[in-house]
């Protein structure tokens, strides 16, 4: 494939901080160093060169929303920062699986931040962000946008008000929100509330001061229903209703990434059949495409997430550009939408420069 792609959605972390991660145990699939290095092997094969560069996304560290001693506090998404900007200066510490060479892989980076904080929390955590970045302003600038994670969050923190103006106070720092919530394991609850919380985000703001959201996995929708009766099935059409509904909004985007953590695992040793898996996402990205249009839909891997479902580390982000190409194909995309899709829309919606 010659159009250059950006993933634009990877995480990355060194042996030494797994102990900070809330997902963390010694038998996690993922209880191992994913840095560079290791994404590196993951993504460069024959068939696909190397992607022209990753936007990162916080890895959902032990933290509070108060910097305070009772909580977590903020020094461990920080310590992800302080990592980040290693990895953009060129400068890594010692067995961090990165070298001088790789700082223009990260094209953009998405701290976690304590959006439920209101602006108030937002604007003194960012100054840390800022500072951690230390004197290195292109890391600075590679900041693009936040992550605060809503899956695993009870029912009503989006629909708080200091949640609501914190998501706007970042569009008017020119920053974007990247919005995770799962459909399928947490319940499609969540995609309500993501819908009422953007109807008041986006509720009177002028176009110009909104805030980008960008949607990550499909909202994590299940995959693992199968045959024709696919689209009469209640979780289909809740789904549908619900991303139609995000949709309406000029300043939301999609990522068309995921997918491995929401259908059957498949086998490390055995190729899977692309167009199977192809024809089984089939109606879930029919809504999309006709929905977002090619112009809000972004490539991104998941890795190395996308490595539990998918097959393991040596095939699971080939797999996943093979099914992509062919998703493209199906829709019967045009060589400026498929850019797009690639790496066009994360290039405009997260505002980097490539």
């Amino acid at each position: 494939m010659s159009i250059p792609i950006v993933d634009s959605h990877i995480h990355l972390f060194p042996k030494s901080h797994l102990p900070t991660f809330t997902w963390y145990t010694e038998d996690s699939p993922l209880a191992s160093q994913h840095s560079v290095d290791e994404y590196r092997a993951a993504s460069t094969h024959a068939s696909h060169p190397q992607p022209r560069g990753f936007i990162f996304l916080e890895t959902d560290r032990l933290s509070s929303i108060d910097d305070t001693p009772e909580g977590h506090g903020w020094t461990h998404p920080l310590d992800e920062v302080s990592f980040l900007t290693r990895i953009i200066s060129g400068a890594p510490h010692p067995g961090e699986g990165h070298t001088a060479t790789d700082q223009r892989l990260c094209l953009a980076l998405i701290p976690w931040a304590p959006v439920p904080g209101g602006p108030s929390a937002l604007e003194a955590y960012m100054a840390q962000v800022r500072a951690r970045t230390g004197t290195n302003t292109t890391a600075w600038k590679k900041v693009r946008g936040v992550r605060y994670l809503v899956q695993d969050k009870p029912r009503g923190v989006m629909g708080q008000r200091d949640f609501i103006e914190g998501v706007q106070w970042l569009g008017r720092q020119g920053l974007t929100f990247d919005l995770g919530v799962d459909a399928r394991s947490g319940g499609l609850w969540q995609l309500e509330e993501a819908v009422e919380m953007m109807e008041t985000v986006y509720g009177g703001v002028a176009l110009k001061e909104q805030t980008s959201v960008i949607i990550n996995h499909l909202c994590k929708p299940n995959l693992r229903l199968s045959g024709s009766d696919t689209t009469e099935h209640m979780d289909f059409r809740a789904w549908k209703a619900l991303v139609e509904r995000m949709a309406r909004w000029p300043k939301t985007y999609m990522k068309l990434s995921g997918a491995f953590s929401e259908l059957p695992p498949l086998s490390a040793e055995k190729d899977p059949d692309i167009l199977d898996l192809v024809q089984q996402l089939q109606p879930w990205v029919e809504v999309i495409f006709r929905c977002f249009r090619p112009e809000r839909v972004m490539f991104g891997s998941d890795w190395p997430v996308c490595n539990i479902g998918g097959g393991g580390n040596a095939v699971s982000w080939g797999r996943w550009q093979a099914i992509v190409e062919g998703i493209l194909e199906r829709q019967g995309l045009n060589e400026g939408q498929k850019r797009r899709v690639w790496g066009g829309t994360a290039v405009e919606a997260y505002g980097i420069e490539v």
